[in-house]
């Protein structure tokens, strides 16, 4: 950082947060970092230039008189959800304060920072800086304990440096200002040998210890996205330890299943019979030994009994991931180094898998939003084709299929085919083969290999070219409504998870227009009608609250992000007195269709009642919420009115772990609005900001 100068003994301070993990800060009484070793990169992006921001200046910035008041080290746990300890010390004559940790040490912490990242208030940083470094701990005693070294060695810290000194000094004739600081750091080991003030410094300056290599390692894998990176610690772990069957295993749903295997069990796939909740693994990471299994793969014959050892990969009190060693594992000693070696890793990697799932997230909010256009351009006639043709190039997917329940019959319909190579329309029981099993189960199917499935062999005349496919249910809220089908990846290539969150985003949208077309299509113009307002054509109240409590319930099932806002025309009333009714009919009519123009193709907009309008957007964070509806506020306040210019006040609040249910979203964005006309009208208003200014007066 530009803010930063040099320090006596900034070596020894970068070396004892190398070793930690952990933070160390100086900060001056100007409330300025003047010097940062191994920095969270939340704090970098959040400070970028060491002058703290205002939530961060609560924290950090008042930890130097904090410090001194107590008269010893203080510990708090600031805005991000970082734990530190600060203490206050003496550089040159100059008061400052160092801080220690700026690290995660509770699980909890950890997933509302990422949440605030993916599609909160800290959206707007990059995602590669963002996560470059981010700190994450086992327990506080760790930041304890190096407090309490930083303190032993701050003499070291806080002396200047002897300039003046002659270098033909006979004890360091040679020295270097690094082997100045270690050997004085050596020294206050030796004065105390049965707690030494820095435990893991080497005995000679040139010597390379085991942790030091893997740092190293460590250093390398920050390069890499999350799967080369398995791969390269198990080829690691390889060489240094001559195993040839490991497997890294990842936490999906309360299972672990493989992602990365390296050696003989390269063709076997490894089910645990262990939860990721089981609590002997807890206990396994928390006395870093392993946990010891009796392996099962799907090959019996494979195994031969042999057992295995599960190391836990731990962040915090979570584990989200794990080590399976299938080689003999003879002596204690190993399996500790083994155990200490996961922990170690585990930050690295947890970094690594949140780059890959904020970069994944990015590219299906892309996806969703060029499939969510693409909904506004299907023509009606042709409109089940289209849906299916355009969920089939986001998949690049040659073939699919769009089965829909027929509330009469019972029985799923196929409502189009893309890439058939045979007439399948005329089935009797379209689907039975897998959309009726997905249908029934409710879940979704991944398919490697159909060969090995134990499903029955697709007939001849379909001719697919490759032997995986996808199938997956459509919901509309709490509602199962149609399957949807992809096989024959343009690529070749197997369908994986990646697809099945691609189909999962986009599915909110294939839900509203498969609805939207039911409503003509399946139950006539008598059903259309009762939800429809007669005068603007759009939704009406009773649509969009059944539609907003089955997404209230998918997003509180899922966690999926979603908006409501609610409208109303400024100055309504004084527009019919002038112009009178039927020109206040005409306005309305033309605030609907900006509605329509302006909104994406899976969102829903309804008339309220009366000059009142509510909005619903699925898959919809508060900030997106906020674009959409300025851009709203915009298009209505430059668009030409008969009679003289509309403007409209919108209320926006979104779905929350606080706040998610159709009554108090409903209320929250009606506060806001209402907030908005008390400011002025004209204006989009977020309820997030009204709690936050409350928070702050």
């Amino acid at each position: 950082m530009g803010v930063q100068r040099e320090l006596p003994g900034k070596l020894i301070l970068d070396r004892l947060a190398d070793e930690s993990g952990l933070a160390i800060a100086i900060v001056d009484r100007s409330s300025v970092e003047i010097s940062v070793s191994n920095n969270n990169s939340i704090c970098r992006s959040l400070n970028p230039n060491g002058e703290f921001a205002a939530d961060c200046s609560r924290y950090c910035g008042r930890a130097l008189g904090d410090a001194s008041n107590a008269g010893e080290t203080i510990a708090y746990t600031c805005h991000a959800g970082l734990e530190c300890r600060a203490t206050a010390m003496v550089s040159g004559d100059e008061a400052v304060v160092a801080i220690i940790g700026r690290t995660f040490t509770r699980a909890d912490e950890y997933r509302k920072a990422t949440e605030r990242a993916m599609g909160g208030d800290w959206h707007q940083f990059a995602p590669s800086d963002f996560f470059e470094n981010i700190l994450l701990t086992g327990s506080s005693a760790v930041i304890d304990k190096t407090a309490a070294q930083l303190t032993k060695l701050a003499a070291i810290i806080e002396s200047p440096a002897e300039e003046s000194e002659p270098i033909n000094k006979p004890k360091s004739a040679f020295e270097t200002p690094a082997d100045e600081i270690s050997r004085r750091a050596r020294e206050l080991n030796q004065a105390n040998p049965a707690e030494p003030a820095f435990p893991d410094l080497p005995p000679t300056a040139g010597r390379v210890t085991e942790i030091e290599a893997w740092h190293s390692f460590f250093g390398s894998l920050l390069d890499q996205h999350y799967k080369p990176a398995c791969d390269a610690i198990l080829e690691f772990l390889a060489e240094q330890y001559n195993f040839t069957s490991l497997v890294w295993l990842e936490r999906r749903d309360h299972r672990f299943e493989d992602l990365s295997v390296f050696g003989d069990l390269q063709n076997h796939r490894i089910r645990l019979g262990v939860a990721t909740d089981d609590p002997r693994l807890l206990s396994a990471a928390a006395a870093e030994m392993p946990l010891e299994l009796g392996e099962k793969t799907t090959d019996a014959e494979s195994s031969g009994g042999r057992s295995m050892y599960l190391f836990p990969v731990p962040v915090g009190s979570d584990i989200p991931s794990a080590l399976a060693v299938l080689d003999h594992i003879g002596d204690e000693e190993t399996k500790h180094q083994i155990a200490r070696f996961c922990h170690s890793v585990a930050p690295q990697m947890e970094i690594l898998r949140l780059r890959d799932e904020v970069a994944q997230r990015d590219s299906l909010a892309l996806a969703v939003r060029k499939f969510s256009d693409s909904l506004k351009t299907i023509d009606s006639d042709d409109f089940w084709m289209q849906l299916t043709l355009n969920s089939a190039e986001l998949l690049q997917s040659e073939r699919a299929s769009l089965l829909v329940m027929d509330e009469k019959s019972g029985l799923l319909e196929i409502k189009a085919a893309v890439g058939v190579t045979s007439d399948i329309s005329g089935e009797s029981a379209p689907g039975g083969r897998v959309s009726q099993i997905v249908f029934e189960k409710g879940k979704a199917a991944i398919v490697a290999d159909v060969s090995v499935s134990g499903l029955q062999p697709a007939p001849d005349d379909r001719r697919y070219k490759t032997d995986s496919f996808i199938s997956s249910p459509v919901f509309l809220g709490e509602r199962n409504i149609a399957v949807i089908n992809f096989t024959d990846k343009a690529n070749g290539a197997n369908f994986d998870k990646h697809d099945l969150d691609l189909i999962q985003a986009i599915s909110p949208q294939i839900a509203v227009a498969i609805d939207r077309a039911g409503l003509k299509e399946q139950a006539g113009e008598f059903r259309q009608l009762s939800v429809t307002d007669a005068l603007t054509g759009l939704l009406n109240r009773r649509y969009i609250e059944e539609r907003l409590t089955e997404e209230v319930k998918r997003s509180n099932r899922h966690g999926y992000p979603m908006s409501f806002l609610m409208l109303d025309v400024d100055h309504f009333k004084s527009y019919n007195d002038q112009f009178g009714h039927p020109a206040g009919d005409e306005a309305l009519k033309l605030v609907a269709n900006l509605l329509k123009e302006t909104l994406r193709g899976a969102d829903v907009a309804a008339r309220f009642g009366g000059e009142e309008f509510s909005i619903l957007l699925p898959q919809t964070t508060d900030d997106e919420a906020a674009a959409i509806a300025e851009r709203i506020r915009g298009n209505i306040a430059n668009a030409n009115f008969p009679h003289r210019s509309v403007t409209v006040s919108i209320g926006v609040a979104s779905c929350s772990s606080e706040l998610c249910s159709v009554k108090v979203l409903v209320s929250a964005a009606d506060q806001a609005l209402y907030d908005a006309k008390r400011r002025g009208r004209n204006r989009v208003r977020l309820f997030a900001d009204m709690e936050t200014e409350d928070g702050e007066n």
